[in-house]
């Protein structure tokens, strides 16, 4: 890249941030008029003290590393020097440690921030946001003595060698020496023991050469910038680790839920305080039903974070084992109780049932669901019985069931979705609807709404979204329903059903395994639960057979003597199947069992 071109880069990037430069030849014969020069009469111990202090007011006023160091870079012009650059390390731009203050090697650094008056606008520093090649570069006093040795470099009157012994490039020292810099020095920016960059200034044209005042006067100013800038890195690096923390502790991937699409995305907030408490789940759950989670500990940071895992594994074991929504949420503010941390939570639990495309959900002061009917529906919040939030021990919570239409979406989010700093519940509410209004089934599923929140890209707190829409069976998954008869011929009825069915799936080597369960299922049904109600078979990557009815009581796992003649049925069901279980329902209780479908 010629000389041209690099000042040309260089110009726009100083004009983004606010330098002005003039036109034609005339500005290669300048007279720069200082402001706070050596040679002022005001410019005594106390104006450089004061200045000095004042730095405090004008750096580090926000925990961003970037721009902090463009606020020193733009603060020491043109009072200090004339032209100004600072660079960090890259291990310092990745959170890390940065580089102790031993050894002479010379770290790899990034240039972050140009600042020059108007007249030194065709000086050539490293462009500013890329890593300054070392390797293919001369060594400069900058690169072994400020970042190798760590120490400060000060040439007050510049020869043509020294040019060339501070510029990184030939085509820079012929910039400095057309601009007619005569003095430069360089300071090694170090906080807590450890180096996290450099800063280094020139002066030109008329301005007097840098002095020994001077140069103890930038390492006192490095010292206090170098201090905001190990804040920022500490700032930033706890935040990756909370948002590491809580992405790690989120679901890598949804399962396969048959008859329903669902599409999730997290997005952390901006500040690291803002971080820790939201999350989501998806569990695949018996006869081809899904369950649907999403929570919010209130509270931020690494112990919400925390809290929100452990509450999280709790919600999963229980929707595992195929509670109901309305139970799992009663279990889990006795969960929430138990936590030594005194945190309450937020909590909205659903379950999706293909066979009659419906929900069940339950709210713990969670923020409604939105529902969208149909593919082009008008959203609309679902009135949810909202129970106390987790935590607080007011118990029950009340269900809410709803049979939606076919391509319906219902989305679940956190309040970090809508929430704004000005605005009450009720205008975010309208917000979020309004914005759910103009955007189409793509965009949802990708994320668009988490984009066009009112937070946008200065989110103050994390937000989760997730979409569910039922779409029918994916291909390969097929389910059945039928009504058991009532009496003696309920077995018989079922074992035909399952038998056809399987030889119209050419599944007829599981017919036997399976007779035998769905025997054993309904006579359990008939002795303990009223008679049988519903027979229910899916078919996707395992077969699962179902049997409901009106009983309370769960099925247990018998200890059978060789005298019993009962008490072996589950025994042969949990031998012959690969699991099974059963779960209380509204009106008594589901019993399953589910087989490996052989390969081919």
């Amino acid at each position: 890249m010629n000389g041209g071109s690099r000042a040309r880069r260089l110009t726009s990037r100083l004009a983004a941030q606010g330098a002005v430069f003039g036109r034609g030849s005339a500005a290669r014969r300048f007279r720069i008029r200082r402001t706070l020069a050596a040679q002022d009469e005001g410019f005594t111990t106390r104006s450089r003290l004061g200045w000095l202090n004042a730095a405090g007011t004008r750096i580090g006023t926000t925990l961003d590393l970037e721009r902090t160091a463009q606020e020193l870079a733009e603060y020491v012009v043109p009072r200090l020097a004339d032209a100004a650059a600072v660079d960090l390390l890259e291990s310092v731009l990745r959170g890390e440690e940065g580089d102790h203050v031993v050894g002479t090697g010379v770290p790899v650094t990034r240039a972050m921030a140009v600042a020059a008056v108007e007249a030194l606008r065709e000086l050539e520093p490293s462009p500013v946001g890329e890593i300054v090649d070392r390797e293919h570069r001369r060594e400069t006093l900058l690169t072994t003595r400020c970042l190798g040795a760590r120490e400060s470099v000060m040439v007050a009157s510049m020869t043509a060698e020294d040019l060339d012994r501070v510029a990184p490039t030939e085509s820079a020292a012929a910039a400095m020496r057309r601009q007619g810099v005569h003095s430069y020095m360089a300071v090694p920016l170090i906080a807590r023991g450890v180096l996290l960059g450099s800063a280094d200034f020139v002066r030109a044209g008329d301005s007097p050469p840098f002095t020994g005042t001077d140069l103890a006067l930038a390492e006192q100013l490095a010292s206090k910038a170098a201090v905001y800038i190990d804040n920022a890195r500490l700032y930033g690096r706890e935040r990756e680790h909370v948002v590491s923390l809580q992405r790690s502790l989120l679901p890598r991937a949804t399962p396969n839920t048959p008859g329903l699409k669902v599409s999730t995305d997290y997005a952390p907030a901006v500040d690291a305080r803002g971080v820790g408490g939201d999350w989501y789940d998806v569990v695949a759950l018996p006869s081809g039903r899904t369950a649907l989670v999403v929570g919010d500990v209130m509270g931020h940071g690494l112990p919400a974070a925390a809290t929100m895992g452990r509450l999280r594994s709790v919600a999963r074991t229980l929707m595992t084992l195929d509670i109901a929504p309305d139970r799992v949420l009663a279990r889990l503010d006795l969960a929430t109780r138990d936590l030594e941390d005194d945190q309450v939570a937020t909590c909205l639990c659903a379950v999706y049932d293909p066979a009659d495309a419906s929900y069940t959900l339950a709210s713990a002061g969670h923020p409604p669901p939105l529902l969208i009917e149909g593919p082009d529906g008008v959203p609309r919040f679902l009135d949810v019985p909202t129970g106390a939030p987790l935590g607080t021990g007011v118990i029950p919570y009340d269900p809410l069931r709803l049979e939606s239409a076919p391509g319906s979406r219902l989305l679940l989010y956190t309040d970090g979705l809508m929430k704004t700093r000005t605005e009450d519940v009720d205008a975010q509410l309208a917000g979020l609807r309004a914005a759910v209004t103009g955007m189409s089934e793509e965009q949802l599923a990708d994320g668009g709404l988490l984009a066009a929140a009112p937070q946008g890209d200065g989110r103050f707190d994390e937000a989760v979204l997730l979409v569910a829409q039922g779409c029918g069976p994916a291909a390969g998954t097929e389910l059945r329903t039928w009504t058991l008869p009532e009496g003696g011929t309920a077995a018989s009825t079922a074992r035909r059903l399952v038998t056809e069915q399987l030889a119209a799936w050419n599944l007829g080597e599981l017919a036997d395994v399976t007779e035998l369960v769905v025997s054993e299922l309904v006579g359990n049904a008939l002795r303990y639960g009223g008679g049988p109600g519903q027979l229910r078979m899916l078919r996707n990557e395992r077969l699962m057979v179902e049997v409901s009815d009106t009983g309370p009581d769960l099925p247990q796992i018998q200890h059978a003597d060789v005298s019993d003649e009962g008490g072996r049925g589950l025994q042969l069901i949990n031998m012959l199947c690969r699991r099974w279980g059963s779960c209380r329902t509204a009106v008594g209780k589901v019993v399953w069992a589910e087989q490996n479908i052989p390969r081919g």
